[in-house]
Parts: C-alpha cells; structure tokens; sequence
C-alpha cells in the first residue's frame, strides 16, 4: 500500500467482498500476517523434511539418489508456471477464495505424494502440490501489502518469515526421526492437519479482497512462457544425466528460448499481458527481482546438496544430518533481531551488495568441509549461512513492493514470486548438473570422490552468488528507504 495511505484501507483498485467480509477488522488485520506465515511455514517444513530424506527416498523406491533432484525440481518448477495466473486468480475470485482452495490443492498433493509408489508418481503429486503452492504465498502476500502501509511492510514481511524460519529447524531432524523410526510417507502426512488448521483461520479471518474490473486472462500468454520455462527446466535437468545427445538437447534449448522470447514479443503487444514486463522499468522492482533470480541460483541448490554431503559424503546419518542443518534456522532467527536495524543504518544498497558477496563466499567454504573437519566449524558455517540468508531473501522480497503502485501490487506480486520459483528450480537443476559431471555413477563409489565432487558444485553455485552483486550495483543509495527508513533515520526525522 501506498506510503501515507491509511492502514487497512482498500486500494481503489479493490473492494473487500461485502457478502463475505464487510470489514477488515482490528482483530483480523494482527491474524492477516500469522496466517501467510502458517502457509509459509507449511510449504518450507515441506521442502527442508523432504531434502533431508533424499538418500532414504531413493533408496526405497529404487532410483540413484541425484535423480531425486526431478521430485526437488518438479515442485518448485510447478509454482515457476502456475503462479504467473495467481494475481489474476485473485481478482477475479477474491483473495479468500483462491487462498483457501490452493491450501486444499497443497494439501490433497501431499497426501497424493504419501501413498506414491515410484519416482514417476512421486514427481506427478509434487506437481499438484506445486499447483497449489502457486496460489497460496503470492495471494497471501498480495493480501498482506493491500493491508498494510509500506512503512509497515518492513517489519510484517520480516515477521511473516519467522514461522518459515522456524521450519527449517525443525524439518530437516523431524525428516530425520521419520526415516530413521517411522517411514517417509508420514514427510507428507505432516501436511495435512496444518493444512486443514489453517483452512478454518483463512474462512475466520481473511479478507476477501476482489478488483472490480478483472481484464481477461492472457491464455496464450500463459501457454508460451508456461511451456517455454517448463522445457528449459526439463533441458537443465536430463543435460547433466545424458539421456539425450548434445544436438538434442540444444535443439530443446534452443525450442524453449524460442517460446520464452515469443511471450516477450505476446506481452509487448497487449494491453494486459500475463506478466506486465513493463515493471521492469522500475528500477527497484527490476534490482530487486533480477537480483533475487541471479542469487537464487547459487543459493537454491544448497538445500539439496547439504544433505548428500553430509550422509553420501561424511558417512553421517539422517538424524545427525538434520542436526547440522539445524543451526541455519538458528542463525535466520537471529539476524531477525538487527535485520531492520542494519536495513536502518545502511539502505537496501550497501546491504544488498555486501550481504551477496558474504553469501558466495560462505557457499564456497563448504567445498572445503571434509572427512577431518571438526562438527564445530559445521555448525558455525551453518549458522552463518542461515543468517546472511535471512538478510538477503528479506531485503529483497521488500524492496520489490517500494515503488509499485496500489494498481501495480498483483503482477508485482506474481512476477516476484515466479522468477523467485523459477530460480530456485534452476538452482537445483544447476546444483544437480554440476555435481552429475564429478559425482561417481557407480554404487558403492567412495566417499572422497563423493565429496570431491560436491565441492565442484559448492564453488560454482558460490562463484554465480557473488557474480549477483553486478545487479544490485544498479540501484542507488536512496532507493527503498521509504520501506527501510534509512533517509528518516539520518535526516534526524
């Protein structure tokens, strides 16, 4: 919303649905952020209990662990092409509606994915799952910023990720405890008394918020950048598995780049394309969500990597693996303590651009974690990771919504949570691809080549992290400070 807007105020290009919720409420608005964090908070404990069980997964049904990386993929790839149509879905349903069915999809796909019986199946039901996580951040998002002034988004952006947080703690050693004295299926089952917990708080409390005039749905934009992202997703995963010839795959490369550019030439001529490219134009939405593509592909495989490091490569168990995937939710939770304060002190420039190098290099000195280093410098390294991260997907989720206007906040909204989506599919396609090229085909390889070739990846994905910092460069040293408050703070206002 709109800085001196009022809290709370419907922007003129909505209206809360009057049969359903006449009034946004005091009492509502304080549950409004606790109820995107539940959905944060679902869809991250998801993803971290699944990461940790990779190896036991694929051991059960019977597939190479890096294959694993299509169950990763497919999800986030399916929130990539469906979240495009998630501002639309909202204004022409209403903001309750739409969120309430992707929470029934969500949850449906994770009991789909608990009865699975192959990787095929499996890949399918994360799909659905993906389906439904489409719908349900972006519309909880959007819902959150036509609620709240941007002087306030700061500070509820920063609170509606602690439950997010929170997850990661618990996912990877709740994965771990599952495998190891329960099953796997039960990772999914977790899902759904959440899910349905949170469809009796959204019906309670969240406003509908509807535009009372939907321009049409762009069908053919949706199927030409859907397609063409979905196919170079598909090309960066089987090029690392050679289940195709190189000519093949550049003929696929090249088919996917030719639908992605004919969207670009689609949105360009009409009125009101899928994705309104003309956002870019903006120079903090532009910083904010090519830099988050560009750094989300150094960071997005690290989920998938870390664990097979840690099992595969140190010879640690499930348990003891989400152990020390613990201290990076420590160290998010920490930094939430002095986030708004350095954002205060600094501006999204300074701290975009120090934070992304601090990152890359973090990332790189896992490659030197070996047999013989000590569980102690794991953990800090953990816990550093998990702060400076914390940092970084806060400053530039916010920083998205600085300039945009009340009319603008929808495709802001669903451009910055599809390229965010997309990036992290092709983080974990890269992180695959890389580790495929060093990491030993045969069972039974040894544990040094195991490592050896994770290292490769961890270098690459923390060389293409601090290669990021080229986009936040651009911004300049006032830009966000009516989110951060920077300028108020050293005008002595």
């Amino acid at each position: 919303m709109a800085a001196g807007s009022a809290p709370g105020k419907v922007p003129a290009s909505s209206a809360i649905d009057a049969e359903n919720s006449p009034a946004l409420s005091a009492a509502s608005k304080s549950l409004l952020p606790w109820l995107v964090a539940v959905a944060l908070f679902m869809e991250s404990l998801d993803t971290t209990i699944l990461n940790t069980a990779v190896p036991a997964i694929a051991a059960a049904i019977h597939v190479a662990p890096l294959s694993m990386k299509s169950v990763l993929a497919s999800y986030t790839l399916s929130l990539a092409v469906f979240i495009p149509i998630s501002g639309w879905m909202a204004d022409r349903f209403g903001t309750r509606r739409v969120f309430a069915s992707a929470i029934g999809i969500f949850s449906l796909g994770s009991l789909l994915c608990g009865i699975s019986s192959n990787i095929h199946l499996l890949v399918a039901c994360r799909i659905l799952q993906g389906c439904g996580g489409a719908m349900m951040v972006p519309v909880g998002r959007l819902t959150l910023v036509r609620s709240f002034a941007k002087s306030e988004l700061l500070s509820v952006m920063s609170f509606i990720t602690i439950p997010a947080l929170v997850a990661p703690m618990l996912g990877p050693i709740a994965g771990g405890l599952i495998v190891g004295y329960l099953h796997w299926r039960y990772i999914f089952f977790l899902n759904i008394p959440i899910g349905l917990t949170l469809l009796v708080l959204v019906y309670l409390h969240l406003p509908n918020y509807r535009d009372q005039d939907v321009k049409p749905l762009d069908t053919v934009g949706l199927i030409l950048f859907g397609s063409g992202i979905a196919l170079l997703s598909y090309v960066l995963e089987i090029f690392g598995d050679h289940a195709l010839s190189y000519r093949e795959v550049l003929g696929l490369l090249a088919l996917s780049l030719f639908l992605l550019t004919g969207y670009v030439l689609h949105a360009r001529s009409m009125a009101f394309p899928l994705l309104h490219l003309t956002l870019f134009r903006i120079r903090t939405f532009r910083a904010s969500v090519s830099g988050s593509f560009f750094t989300r592909l150094g960071m997005g495989g690290i989920p998938f990597l870390l664990p097979l490091l840690y099992q595969l490569g140190l010879g640690y168990t499930a348990i003891q693996s989400g152990l020390l995937i613990m201290p990076q939710a420590l160290g998010a939770l920490s930094m939430k303590m002095v986030l708004q304060r350095l954002l205060n002190l600094m501006g999204y420039r300074a701290v975009l651009v120090s934070n992304t190098v601090i990152i890359g290099l973090i990332i790189a000195a896992f490659a030197f974690i070996g047999i013989h280093t000590p569980v102690w410098l794991i953990i800090l390294l953990a816990f550093a990771y998990g702060a400076f991260s914390s940092l970084q997907y806060t400053s530039m989720n916010t920083l998205a919504f600085a300039d945009t206007t009340e009319a603008q906040t929808s495709s802001a909204s669903s451009i910055a949570s599809t390229t965010q989506q997309m990036a992290i599919s092709f983080g974990v396609a890269i992180a695959g691809l890389t580790t495929a090229f060093f990491f030993p085909s045969t069972p039974g390889s040894q544990p040094l080549a195991i490592i050896h070739g994770l290292h490769k990846a961890f270098l690459l994905l923390g060389f293409l992290t601090i290669a990021s910092t080229i986009v936040f460069r651009g911004l300049r040293s006032g830009d966000g400070d009516d989110v951060s408050r920077h300028k108020v703070l050293h005008s002595g206002e």
